[in-house]
């Protein structure tokens, strides 16, 4: 029998009969909010610069501001949260994001937009990576997909419906209320908290160390995205690329990247990371192209535009919750095992995976003659497997990762996904390039379909079991279990 007492319980450990669903909500929340943001300021970025009195480059800052510390604190943040408790960070990064944004939102010139941007993108990193450790802690393993499918299916759900949401608030409320509309999500994730947190420790205070490792990865990161993002309009800025070795390479040798490295070394976690990343850059490839197609190519007003992409998130909101419940039942019973419904966190991955593979290889022959109904049919088949895919792949990785590295092996899994979130647009658009007029669509669309069928033998086939149980040298920690 579990005896409870007053002491703080040690994270990473849920006693049995105490699932916190509610914290799984707060993950689901912040997980939407935090994606919502990387695309709902995209459609006001004209009303940005006309409003600031600013050129359209300065007011694009409003959106790289988000980005590039989102994706740059990403490791260093999960390092610093391995180990130590998260009750005092959850509410300090959404209250800090909530603030920004609120910050945001009253500026009167672009220097104290872009700070301010600058700061929530810095929160939002620490919201990124408390996602998945949240799900994961709140409740038992034999739940862990059921879980993990909230945040996993919301955080996508977010992306794609910002543009939509922004486009009606633009309209009726001006451009401020699109920083406004996360401050109501930021306080009920806020509630759900002080309700639900269990006391599990401080966090540890960084260290020097911790802050020069910080600083070489958000100097890698930055020189790394900041010319894939700017080179569309000018290939000259690949050229920076090369200035993200130097500190990637020496903050990768140093004892801040090792822990990480030694992470992504656990069998089965590179192939789960490179589909995770598939996945996101098919998706995120596809709903540029599409969309681009249909109002550019096919004249389709922005408002049937909108709604037609708007398949993707419904298909992927109804399959997200199933996809988790079959992850959950690792053994097979009954009428599911004689039916050949795939069950367990893999075959629930990989089935996900090929229905978006599928759905995404009907759109490459996209043509002039399509139909709205057409490309939504398509996009809600990809849609259904994009939402079976999601939680259990996270499940994956984080049942996979060793105890005391779930922070760090949430801010890898998040960052693959930043990843692909931004080269799917910038590979679409440079392959539209190169395609050509006549044949830009079908390769931009040809190449978010093989990303997509490159994530299903990276899921399908499962890593090997440690020969040793013996603690691994760069983590300390014993090898965990097969994913």
């Amino acid at each position: 029998m579990t005896q409870h007492g007053p002491g703080p319980e040690r994270p990473g450990r849920t006693p049995a009969g105490e699932d916190r669903w509610a914290l799984v909500a707060v993950a689901g929340v912040l997980a939407f909010v935090a994606m919502l943001d990387m695309n709902i300021v995209n459609v006001a970025l004209a009303d940005i610069a006309d409003g600031l009195d600013v050129s359209a480059a300065t007011a694009q800052w409003a959106v790289l501001a988000y980005q590039l510390p989102v994706v740059a604190f990403l490791l260093p943040v999960g390092r610093w949260l391995d180990g130590g408790g998260t009750r005092l960070v959850v509410p300090a990064a959404t209250a800090g994001f909530g603030l920004s944004s609120a910050l945001a939102a009253v500026a009167p010139w672009a220097g104290w937009l872009i700070a301010a941007r600058l700061a929530q993108g810095a929160f939002g990193a620490a919201l990124f990576v408390l996602m998945p450790v949240l799900a994961m802690r709140a409740v038992r393993p034999e739940l862990r997909g059921r879980a993990m499918s909230v945040p996993a299916t919301l955080g996508p759900l977010g992306a794609v419906t910002g543009p939509a949401v922004g486009g009606l608030l633009l309209d009726h409320f001006g451009w401020r209320s699109v920083f406004l509309v996360k401050i109501p999500f930021c306080l009920l994730a806020l509630v759900l908290v002080w309700r639900a947190m269990p006391r599990d420790g401080r966090p540890r205070p960084p260290d020097g160390r911790s802050l020069l490792d910080a600083l070489l990865v958000a100097t890698g990161v930055v020189a790394l995205l900041l010319p894939l993002t700017l080179a569309s309009e000018d290939p000259g800025w690949l050229v920076l690329v090369a200035a993200a070795v130097p500190p990637l390479w020496w903050w990768l040798r140093g004892p801040g990247g090792r822990p990480v490295a030694g992470v992504l070394r656990v069998p089965g976690l590179p192939r789960a990371h490179g589909a995770v990343l598939a996945l996101a850059a098919g998706f995120a490839a596809m709903h540029y192209v599409v969309a681009l197609h249909l109002q550019r190519d096919d004249g389709v007003s922005a408002t049937t535009t909108g709604l037609t992409v708007l398949a993707f998130p419904l298909g992927m909101g109804l399959a997200g919750p199933l996809g988790g419940r079959l992850a959950d039942l690792r053994h097979a019973r009954g009428s599911a095992r004689a039916a050949g419904i795939p069950l367990g966190p893999r075959p629930v991955a990989v089935t996900g995976a090929v229905l978006t593979a599928a759905g995404l290889l009907l759109l490459v022959p996209l043509g002039d003659g399509w139909s709205p109904w057409d490309v939504a049919w398509r996009l809600t088949l990809a849609g259904v497997g994009m939402g079976l895919a999601g939680g259990p792949t996270q499940a994956l990785v984080m049942g996979a990762a060793p105890p005391d590295r779930t922070a760090t092996a949430g801010s890898t899994v998040q960052l693959a996904r930043s990843l692909g979130f931004t080269l799917g647009p910038a590979l679409a658009t440079a392959v539209r390039g190169l395609a050509g007029p006549g044949d830009g669509v079908p390769a931009g669309l040809a190449l978010a379909a093989g990303a997509a069928c490159l994530a299903v033998p990276l899921l399908a086939l499962p890593g090997r079991r440690p020969a040793t149980t013996a603690p691994d040298k760069t983590t300390g920690a014993a090898p965990a279990a097969r994913p």
